[in-house]
């Protein structure tokens, strides 16, 4: 970080700024658009430059997302929109518990368990990083210790 920040700062925003006052470009030009975005954009862009846990890209969570595009043809049989919504999300803490190597069905026992008892105001504390973090060394578990068989 400490190395790499002024070198990006010296050269690849000034290169931006140089190429942005070009008078060859026109406005719609495709790579006019993605100049004003870097300018638009520059201290997002500079995050991972500042904050050592930040990668600089997103790889990982679009390989952990890939199961809900994945699953879209059983997703038309969730019969209600609803049930499309309510399934979104239940993917979505499903992965998320997964990239903070959390067992998703330990964290869903005990937040469904706790979730009557928590104060609405703390329904953050639920999220996965956070339940983690607070919860995770005792979790509540579940009554059911086995599944009848048919």
């Amino acid at each position: 970080m400490k190395y790499s920040k002024p070198i990006v700062d010296s050269t690849f925003f000034k290169w931006c700024y140089e190429q942005r006052q070009r008078v060859d470009l026109l406005p719609k030009d495709p790579f006019s658009k993605a100049l004003y975005d870097v300018h638009e954009r520059q201290s997002e862009l500079q995050v991972q430059l500042t904050l050592a846990g930040v990668p600089i890209d997103t790889n990982h969570l679009e390989r952990a997302l890939r199961v809900i595009p994945t699953g879209r043809k059983n997703h038309l049989f969730c019969w209600t929109g609803l049930g499309a919504e309510q399934l979104g999300i239940l993917h979505s803490l499903t992965v998320t518990c997964q990239l903070h190597n959390i067992n998703p069905y330990v964290y869903l026992v005990d937040v469904l368990q706790r979730v009557f008892h928590h104060p609405a105001q703390d329904v953050g504390q639920l999220t996965p990083w956070e339940w983690k973090q607070r919860f995770s060394h005792a979790p509540l578990k579940s009554d059911v210790h086995h599944v009848n068989k048919l």
